[in-house]
């Protein structure tokens, strides 16, 4: 007799038993040769549905099923394995014995199952509840979920908040409806070292930007660092090669938080979405992908001893163009260059390479100094054109690792109103200065006329009182 490939135990056993009895059901026996009908069944050998064995049964068995299957609508679901009447309830563990693995649970909850069944055996010694077969308290905490817990790496406060956030919420994939619509970008320390142009041993950072729904890279260059300057750097290459995302998730490390990339992405009209700190399982997709290239790109440079970061970054772009794009991808059921270019897709026109570097800066308020109109930034002095000498605060915009694109704006609508450049004390003593021109009107100085208007008022609102000048005059001196 064959059974299903693959079908469940409860129906490969419900099948063999109806198989047996149906003949009878279907042409039942004549009043008084019911037995002799089990007794010719049971007299037959049968194959295990489970191990694939020859089994027999006996004719109080048979008869059950017969009566069982006669007497219900569905004689199949009636002829499956009944469930025990005490599952889940474990009668063998006292309550003692489980309010005490419940507590030596709360307190070590990384301990192994193992390491639970051998203390539990020392701390029952002595009381009267029997101690358990270690199968029976390896069943009771998987029934109650009392699982292992990983210790996080760092043992700090937000680090055990993100475990216990983890164990009460639920976690499911997801995966956006339009290509750009979501892209993920993190960095990924390298497993090799390489050999940068001093002649010392580095490890290299690996930027990466993945779209959410195609899985395609947008980027993929190795650097030497993990900084706001490389994160931009990267970043503007696949705005260049891809288009503006409507999204952009990372994580809360600090490039991902600094000002300059948080202004641009904010600029550039991109929503930035971070994950919860001590979270990466929610940026898994990316994750998933440090694992191919660990498991295929650095693999294959196994053999390379002298690994520097430009050959590196050429098999990067070799790999993921030639290998990664053009595989299948067992998530989507076909390649991420495919799937990138069936759509639909909500990208937009990336800007030029002016305006990306524009849109990556932090904006700055610093006071002008009234004797030389210069301003201190980043510990350099810069020039204010003598046109804004009038301005006590100036705004700035620039990128901290960048002091060459220094741009003035109108802190009211953050329109650039000239470029700033560095003091430079040797062109200034040749000498020669530009003539100032004014701000407004004319502000040159006139001689005064007369006296001064609240003056007057004063001596007229003191005048009208009647009182006499309260001062008496010096006699006057007869000098002939």
């Amino acid at each position: 007799m064959s059974t299903v490939v693959g079908s469940p135990k409860r129906d490969r056993w419900a099948r063999l038993r109806f198989s047996i009895i149906g003949p009878l059901l279907a042409a039942p026996p004549a009043p008084g040769d019911l037995i002799a009908a089990l007794t010719v069944l049971a007299a037959k050998l049968w194959r295990h549905p489970i191990s694939g064995l020859d089994i027999c049964f006996g004719v109080s068995t048979l008869e059950r099923w017969y009566y069982v299957a006669r007497s219900a609508a569905d004689p199949v679901a009636a002829l499956r394995n009944r469930l025990r009447g005490n599952i889940g309830r474990f009668p063998s563990l006292a309550p003692a014995t489980i309010d005490c693995l419940k507590t030596q649970y709360r307190e070590h909850p990384g301990w192994t199952m193992q390491l639970h069944f051998d203390n539990l055996r020392v701390a029952l010694v002595g009381s009267d509840s029997p101690l358990p077969s270690y199968p029976t308290i390896r069943r009771y905490l998987k029934a109650q979920a009392m699982f292992r817990w990983a210790h996080p790496k760092r043992a700090t406060e937000g680090a055990l908040l993100a475990r216990d956030r983890l164990d009460r919420l639920e976690v499911r994939s997801f995966e956006v409806e339009h290509v750009s619509a979501l892209w993920h970008l993190d960095f990924h320390h390298g497993s090799r070292k390489v050999l940068n142009r001093a002649g010392a041993w580095v490890k290299p950072m690996l930027l990466g930007v993945i779209d959410d729904r195609s899985r395609l890279v947008c980027h993929l260059q190795w650097y030497l660092d993990e900084t706001a300057e490389s994160l931009i750097h990267g970043l503007s290459q696949a705005f260049m090669k891809r288009g503006l995302p409507r999204a952009l998730m990372t994580d809360n490390g600090a490039a991902m938080l600094a000002d300059e990339t948080v202004t641009g992405l904010a600029s550039l009209g991109i929503v930035h979405q971070t994950t919860l700190p001590y979270s990466p399982y929610q940026n898994a997709k990316q994750e998933s992908f440090w694992g191919r290239v660990e498991g295929r790109l650095m693999a294959m440079l196994e053999g390379k001893e002298s690994l520097t970061l430009d050959l590196l970054n050429q098999a990067t772009q070799a790999w993921v163009e030639q290998e990664y794009h053009r595989s299948v991808h067992t998530e989507i059921g076909t390649t991420p260059l495919t799937h990138y270019l069936a759509g639909p897709n909500v990208r937009r026109d990336c800007p030029s390479t002016a305006a990306l570097a524009a849109a990556f800066r932090v904006e700055v308020a610093r006071r002008q100094r009234r004797s030389d109109g210069t301003v201190s930034l980043a510990g350099e002095r810069f020039e204010i054109p003598a046109r804004y000498r009038h301005l006590t605060v100036v705004h700035l915009r620039y990128a901290r690792w960048d002091l060459t694109q220094v741009d003035l704006v109108d802190p009211r609508t953050g329109t650039i109103l000239c470029p700033v450049k560095p003091l430079d004390k040797s062109a200034n003593a040749d000498g020669q200065r530009r003539r100032l021109v004014p701000v407004s009107t004319d502000l040159s100085p006139l001689p005064p006329t007369g006296m001064a208007p609240l003056l007057r008022q004063l001596l007229a609102d003191y005048a009208a009182t009647g009182l006499p000048p309260a001062y008496l005059p010096p006699p006057e001196k007869d000098t002939a």
